[in-house]
């Protein structure tokens, strides 16, 4: 079964950012945070996508990607 991963965990690490600063610099819920880090959401707003691609600077091929289980 395939399923949609979110890169955040790879690029939050590459650009040296954490969960904590990501939260607040884009005023998101942690608890909705973790969730996107870990892949257990159904589904992602199209405005948080563009949210996190201009603020880690990077295409929406580099932040999801399909992977299987």
């Amino acid at each position: 079964m395939k399923y949609l991963h979110l890169r955040l965990p790879e690029l939050l690490e590459e650009k040296n950012i954490s969960r904590t600063r990501l939260c607040r610099d884009l005023d998101l819920q942690r608890t909705n945070v973790n969730r996107y880090y870990r892949d257990n959401f159904q589904r992602i707003d199209a405005n948080l996508i563009i949210k996190l691609c201009e603020y880690l600077q990077c295409d929406i091929s580099d932040l999801l990607e399909i992977r299987e289980e």
